[in-house]
């Protein structure tokens, strides 16, 4: 079997001497982990801790039905013992349903006896009591009631500064500010319309129930999307890691190249003090310049600064892409004291860096003095994937998510992928707890999911030098020559729909074995001409994005484009003609679901 030998050998390098199936991660030398849970019903998102060691998973439920997951480990065995599902909430007020079905997304932490939650429209509370499933009905905290076309970066993760004030991001709903979104070589609206109501942060009391975005403070703005936020309670500050911009090179590649589109702009971790303004749309970090330049739709070239200086700058800036979903701040005495008052963010995996391998799948730490970062990151917890290099998001076994710390000790990690949440304890004598305790976790650097990827030497390009079979990625013997259409989908479909054609779990459908590919071909024209927003069923699953129209391409291309997906990653479906093509140019077709 030609399996890529050296793929083989440097996934088992990666992970000798660990059984990751058994929860043993690589942690700093001292620490251990073990699986706490396993194999949960759902996708996990956030998780928190309660005073009395109780646990509570948030879902990304399907249905609204159990969008949460109260876990109790009964004998103090680090293990859980009681597993229940609860939470069927579909909140209406007397004027609309403000809730989707199939969004129960992120936000979860407790404050003063509640459990506090979040779908992607509204924010809820629950008085915790001595069961482990709340016996009282859930209150509507916020609600966002705008009119949303599509589910771009409306995710509600929530924090609290301690005096009553809750935090809550309301993310732009583009890539930057362009109508058409996502269309090549397309200007950005000037000035962006979306930064009344969405791209920055508000502040709402966290006791008054029903508040609209218009009974909250706009605390912030300038902010593309956050996933993860936290209050430092050290400084009295919020801080923030920021999703940054996609595309560089789909939409621009006449000035950035595939490298810089993986590479750029930054995730940026961001301290926020009221009245901030970080600059999107009209600019991006570039972690690698150290500056913020001027963004394409804007006449940037990834060199110009223009009017990027008037806006704040991240306390760091990682690379693109690399998902940051939670960020908590570590207040315990349970690690040694370098860990106290610094950030851990779950960096939850890139989809988008084709043709380089896919980066991040890791846990970082953030160390803190006197109430600032003291430097560079440092890798805390790593193995999740457990392939090095990670071609296609699916080709990874686990992806960190959600961070919590109980008040009895020990820290908890969870999964998204396979539903597992890993328990960390130190073991060690924290009082000698040195920098040789960081050493192999700074060698981890050097994997293929960490480090900066050399330009030609770590090209993984589908179809030319690899190939998927059954979900294994194999080197092949000698190039083969691509495919018109396999060339435009590298280009423009593989970033969101990945190298083997599954896309990205509850982000981008699968094109495999789905009628939405194989069967009509005029509905399956109509959507790369006109592009999607809205809810759809793909296999089962109900999706509600965005989808890009390709109208900019020509009609032979189009036709590469799908005879190409209707005819691979096992899919066997008759090839469309250019004239069919051409004759739904320009033309409104009615898309069913």
């Amino acid at each position: 079997m030609r399996i890529f030998l050296s793929l083989f050998l440097v996934s088992f390098i990666w992970s000798c001497g660990k059984n990751i199936d058994k929860g043993e991660l690589f942690l700093p030398d001292g620490f251990s982990s073990t699986v706490f849970v396993d194999s949960l019903s759902k996708n996990i998102r956030h998780i928190t801790v309660n005073e009395n060691g109780d646990l509570y998973a948030k879902y990304k439920s399907l249905n609204n039905d159990n969008s949460l997951a109260a876990i109790r480990d009964n004998n103090n065995d680090g293990k859980a013992d009681t597993i229940l599902n609860f939470g069927k909430f579909k909140i209406k007020s007397n004027e609309s349903n403000f809730e989707w079905a199939g969004l129960l997304e992120t936000g979860a932490r407790v404050r003063n006896g509640y459990l506090y939650y979040s779908s992607e429209l509204v924010v809820y509370r629950v008085k915790l009591d001595d069961n482990l499933v709340p016996a009282s009905e859930p209150e509507v905290i916020v609600i966002d009631d705008h009119d949303h076309g599509s589910h771009e970066h409306i995710a509600k993760p929530i924090t609290f500064d301690g005096k009553g004030g809750l935090y809550v991001p309301f993310g732009a709903p583009s890539n930057a500010c362009v109508n058409p979104k996502r269309t090549p070589l397309t200007p950005g609206v000037d000035p962006c319309p979306e930064l009344e109501n969405h791209a920055g942060v508000w502040k709402f009391d966290e006791n008054k129930l029903n508040q609209t975005q218009s009974d909250g403070v706009k605390y912030a703005t300038g902010i593309r999307s956050i996933v993860a936020l936290d209050w430092n309670f050290e400084n009295e500050c919020l801080y923030a890691v920021v999703h940054g911009r996609d595309n560089l090179f789909r939409l621009w590649p006449q000035k950035y190249t595939r490298w810089e589109s993986a590479m750029l702009p930054s995730e940026e971790f961001i301290k926020i003090e009221k009245g901030d303004n970080f600059g999107w749309p009209y600019c991006y970090y570039d972690q690698i310049k150290g500056k913020k330049v001027l963004g394409p739709e804007y006449g940037g070239d990834g060199d110009i600064i223009g009017r990027c200086d008037q806006f704040k700058n991240p306390e760091i800036g990682f690379p693109g892409h690399w998902a940051p979903n939670d960020l908590v701040f570590y207040t315990g005495d349970d690690f040694p004291s370098r860990y106290k008052n610094g950030a851990f963010i779950a960096f939850h995996g890139s989809t988008n860096r084709a043709p380089y391998p896919q980066s991040s799948y890791f846990v970082a730490f953030i160390p803190f003095e006197g109430g600032k970062p003291t430097g560079q990151y440092e890798v805390f917890a790593d193995g999740f994937a457990q392939i090095d290099p990670i071609a296609s998001v699916d080709d990874a076994k686990y992806r960190p998510m959600g961070i919590a710390f109980s008040p009895k000790g020990g820290m908890f990690i969870g999964d998204t992928e396979k539903g597992r949440i890993w328990k960390i304890q130190y073991n060690g004598d924290k009082d000698k707890f040195s920098a040789k305790d960081l050493a192999k976790m700074e060698m981890r650097k050097l994997n293929s999911n960490i480090r900066t990827p050399d330009k030609e030497k770590d090209k993984i390009e589908i179809g030319s030098q690899y190939e998927y079979r059954d979900g294994i990625l194999f080197k092949l013997n000698k190039p083969k020559v691509v495919t018109a259409g396999q060339e435009l989908y590298n280009i423009y479909c593989i970033s969101c729909h990945q190298g083997d054609g599954k896309g990205a779990k509850g982000r981008f459908p699968s094109l495999v074995g789905t009628d939405w590919v194989t069967g009509d071909k005029k509905r399956l024209i109509n959507v790369l001409l006109n592009g999607l927003e809205g809810e759809i069923i793909v296999n089962g699953e109900t999706w509600n994005g965005y989808m890009p129209q390709h109208s900019f391409l020509n009609d032979q291309q189009i036709t590469d484009i799908l005879n190409y997906i209707r005819t691979n990653f096992g899919n066997k479906a008759s090839e469309i003609d250019t004239d069919e093509v051409r004759s739904l140019r320009g033309k409104k077709f009615i898309t069913m679901k």
